[in-house]
């Protein structure tokens, strides 16, 4: 996975080191979700947003550098800080609210994207000027993130990978496919303000630790009660629904294993314009439109006329 994501790096920095085009840098901000085992209200695990829960929406924040190389196309390179979260006791399903789990998890991400422009205006207002733009696009490319779930368990945070919650070492780094829309407009030729709407689809069913089936009962207590956490609710609760209770157990269904996590992103962002020049328009122009060899080829020109 590092040898991966160092190609990345690789791949974007030869595009950049041969711009002809406009490139951009910038950050973003905005809010993340995901969608996994944990969510939703009195149904069972359902795809895409039906299972959001809001109340768990959380923060992220960014950096990125665009590089325009077609008229129609940019190449993107991001990386992500963000939170994902959630709690059992928030739904109203059964099976989820009597599993009484928690999770947070801080990824880190880093992604590769291609963005193709299918609204373009460079001259908003009609001024001939072509000072302010606006562009809106769909992306799509590849990249990685680093996971590292952790829950709250006796007054702390706890790391959940390193006790194999379900007799499975999953790995920390992960590869996703990040898709989505957005759109930006661009002031006085230089500054960009936008927005962009990123689902990452995952390689993973373990953002949020749960996945499959409780594994066999662990030889230590601490390791029992941070897996099996029925025990923590209400005795009220456990008396109410003795059967949704029963059903959390050592080797019982768990989490839904057929479906892979996902997460989401709403993010603002602000980006700085560079023009640049291409290689022909070096070997062409050596001193410019306004240089002194340029100057005199077109004292020449009009001397002609």
């Amino acid at each position: 996975m590092k040898k991966i994501i160092f190609v990345l790096f690789v791949v974007f920095l030869s595009f950049s080191s041969k711009a002809q085009w406009l490139w951009d840098y910038g950050i973003s901000v905005g809010a993340s979700n995901y969608l996994g085992d944990i969510g939703g209200k009195e149904k069972t695990r359902r795809d895409f947003i039906a299972d959001l829960k809001l109340a768990q929406t959380r923060y992220n924040i960014g950096a990125f550098v665009r590089y325009k190389f077609r008229p129609k196309l940019s190449l993107k390179l991001a990386f992500d800080y963000l939170r994902l979260q959630g709690d059992d006791k928030l739904s109203s399903n059964p099976g989820r609210h009597f599993r009484n789990f928690n999770f947070k998890n801080d990824i880190f991400d880093l992604g590769l994207t291609g963005e193709f422009f299918f609204y373009e205006n460079n001259d908003l207002g009609n001024t001939y000027r072509y000072k302010n733009g606006f562009r809106a696009y769909v992306f799509g490319g590849v990249g990685g993130f680093y996971t590292n779930p952790k829950s709250s368990y006796q007054g702390e945070w706890v790391k959940l990978r390193d006790y194999q919650t379900e007799g499975y070492a999953y790995k920390s780094i992960v590869l996703n496919i990040p898709m989505g829309v957005g759109f930006y407009f661009t002031f006085d030729k230089k500054h960009r303000l936008g927005f962009e709407a990123n689902y990452r689809k995952t390689f993973t069913d373990y953002i949020d630790d749960i996945s499959g089936n409780y594994p066999d009962k662990p030889s230590d207590s601490y390791t029992q009660g941070l897996i099996l956490r029925t025990n923590e609710l209400p005795a009220t609760e456990i008396s109410d629904n003795p059967g949704a209770y029963l059903s959390h157990t050592w080797g019982a269904k768990r989490g839904d294993k057929t479906h892979k996590d996902a997460y989401m992103t709403l993010s603002l962002s602000y980006s700085y314009v560079i023009r640049g020049k291409s290689s022909f328009y070096r070997s062409r122009y050596k001193g410019g439109f306004f240089g002194r060899s340029n100057k005199r080829k077109m004292r020449k020109i009009r001397a002609k006329f």
